[in-house]
């Protein structure tokens, strides 16, 4: 009968293995109690154990190059991003500053504008006032004159002169008569 390996002693330290590259830290068993068969038998799990350490080092160095690739994917992203918004950010701001210049220009402008709207106004009062005026004006003269003809109207219907004055104002020329004695 051979003598049962504890498998304490059989285990092989996969996680220092993992580790290191060095083959000869994972075939170190204890060759005292193993016979032959079972020194077969333990190489096959070794060399199956190793095996499946390299499938499992290949993939993890795969997933590291995956991961690197896609970090790098991620940073060029962020990179491509960060310089639309830095461009973006730019135009906001151009837009920003255009806008309040605009602004300005509009607010000149209205100012202008109603200050020439109120001398326009200022002066379109003065017209109107001088018109007002001077209808007022027209409108007494003309209440003037219609007093003045309604007096000659009335001078002329009582016209009545007798030999005397007709004599003497026969003696004056036409320009220093007045109407009613011209009329007479």
């Amino acid at each position: 009968m051979s003598r049962k390996i504890p498998k304490e002693s059989k285990k092989v330290n996969i996680s220092s293995s993992l580790e290191s590259e060095d083959i000869s830290l994972e075939t170190t068993i204890h060759t005292d109690d193993v016979s032959s068969s079972e020194e077969r038998e333990g190489k096959i799990k070794i060399t199956r154990q190793l095996i499946e350490r390299k499938e499992i080092l290949h993939n993890i160095q795969l997933l590291k190059i995956e991961l690197s690739q896609k970090n790098m994917m991620i940073d060029n992203l962020k990179m491509d991003y960060l310089t639309k918004i830095e461009e973006l950010e730019e135009k906001l701001n151009d837009a920003l500053h255009q806008k309040q210049l605009l602004t300005l220009r509009l607010d000149n402008q209205l100012t202008i504008q109603q200050k020439d709207a109120k001398k326009y106004q200022e002066l379109m009062k003065q017209e109107m006032d001088t018109i007002l005026l001077r209808q007022k004006q027209l409108e007494e003269t003309n209440q003037q004159l219609r007093d003045k003809a309604g007096d000659v109207r009335r001078n002329l219907r009582d016209l009545e002169l007798t030999e005397e004055q007709y004599v003497k104002l026969k003696s004056f020329s036409e320009e220093q008569l007045s109407i009613p004695e011209y009329v007479s």
